[in-house]
């Protein structure tokens, strides 16, 4: 009994393996509360950007301006939930005509949950909630934001273009903000040629609001709100 105990304390290695092996469990009910969640929230746009954003700076109330237009058109507008620019985005839909959804991250800062929310649902594992940006939107509206923005921005145009998910606007706001990183991309990606020319198209860059909306129900006139059954499956391998 001595010797058991011994090889089992909190700090052993074999704890820390059983500890892993349970916290499969957790991520489990993670995707399966998040999923009957969301089901209801079609069609979707999500939003992102900097958490540091400030309400009354001018990027804040452009993002809220944004959701504002999209929800009034019909969309659900996903955010991580927090302050900043995810504050404006839920801020905006939740004054709208269709709900508002936080899909808020536990982190030891900066993240805290903004009141503007119809749906609301909280991770602690930051690829669960990824997982759920993806498989519930129809766009991508990225504003300026830090590395949370760009790690979110650059799995989407992944996805995308290696064809895990269906195709989808991913459209940049803040042409002086993003100009930089597009010039890289041409000048060292596409130079390179550790991308195609056609993955350029991946992206767009629109910082009017009303042009934001024009763009996606464009695309959709074209290829449509629903997926195809071969989209759907793709999708369950995200």
């Amino acid at each position: 009994m001595n010797q058991t105990r011994k090889l089992f304390t909190p700090d052993t290695p074999e704890a820390w393996d059983a500890k892993e092996a349970w916290r499969v469990f957790g991520i489990m009910s993670e995707f399966v509360s998040a999923t009957d969640r969301l089901a209801s929230i079609h069609p979707a746009v999500s939003i992102f950007g900097s958490a540091r954003t400030k309400p009354g700076q001018p990027y804040y109330k452009l993002a809220e301006e944004i959701a504002r237009l999209l929800s009034d058109a019909g969309f659900s507008v996903i955010s991580g939930g927090g302050p900043g620019i995810m504050e404006a985005a839920n801020k905006g839909a939740f004054y709208g005509k269709s709900p508002s959804v936080g899909l808020n991250i536990q982190l030891p800062h900066e993240q805290s949950t903004n009141p503007y929310q119809n749906i609301s649902q909280t991770f602690q594992h930051f690829f669960a909630r990824k997982v759920m940006f993806v498989k519930f939107t129809h766009a991508y509206v990225v504003m300026p934001g830090g590395f949370g923005t760009l790690d979110e921005l650059m799995e989407a145009l992944t996805l995308v273009q290696t064809g895990k998910t269906r195709r989808m606007p991913i459209i940049l706001v803040g042409s002086k903000f993003w100009g930089g990183m597009i010039d890289w991309f041409r000048t060292a990606l596409l130079s390179e040629q550790v991308i195609s020319p056609e993955d350029m198209e991946l992206i767009q860059i629109i910082d009017e609001p009303e042009a934001i909306v024009s763009a996606i129900f464009k695309h959709y006139e074209t290829f449509g709100f629903e997926p195809s059954e071969a989209e759907r499956e793709r999708q369950l391998y995200l």
